[in-house]
């Protein structure tokens, strides 16, 4: 298996996560309430899955390995990934501050969940679509067949730091399955 097919896996893991969480945004904006442990939970997912796990093997070792074999890492296709990924960051921290706020009685802080929730989820969409059609195929025909088997021990370390990959596999399922009610 090539180190993109994991990250690809991994994409359909935070898509699920994705369609949870654009639900659970625009119930808010119907007027519905959402418990902001989702939204605590969706963060924690973010933070550590989605931005710990699956963007620490593309920032710490694919795009790694893309600079060694000539993409640079400052522009193009990987600076592109790079800024994506602030910007999540960015919108997650947002979303997290609005669920504070509502959890402390500023209902306000509904709309700063519900707009920063999906401007992430529209941003994610387009970048894994960015990374699975663009990005990953250049990654394919750069990287050297041979390092890739370097690449693969390389994201099951990461995998397998404290359990994390497993964990967050179940949250995001979890969450999945509070919005089914």
């Amino acid at each position: 298996m090539k180190a993109t097919e994991v990250l690809m896996e991994e994409h359909r893991v935070i898509e699920n996560v994705l369609a949870s969480l654009e639900t659970a945004a625009n119930r808010i904006l119907e007027g519905q309430l959402i418990p902001m442990d989702f939204f605590f939970t969706a963060a924690d997912f973010i933070k550590n899955f989605a931005d710990g796990c699956h963007h620490k093997k593309e920032e710490g070792i694919l795009f790694v390995a893309l600079e060694a074999n000539g993409m640079p890492q400052d522009m193009g296709p990987v600076g592109m990934m790079l800024a994506d990924h602030e910007e999540g960051r960015r919108l997650t921290r947002a979303m997290r501050e609005g669920a504070e706020r509502v959890q402390g009685g500023d209902a306000t802080g509904l709309s700063q969940i519900a707009k920063n929730a999906l401007d992430y989820t529209t941003l994610l969409r387009e970048h894994i679509q960015k990374e699975d059609n663009v990005l990953f195929p250049m990654a394919d025909d750069i990287i050297p067949v041979e390092q890739h088997q370097q690449l693969m021990a390389a994201f099951n370390r990461i995998e397998y730091e404290d359990e994390i990959h497993e964990k967050y596999l179940r949250i995001a399922d979890e969450l999945a399955k509070v919005l089914m009610t």
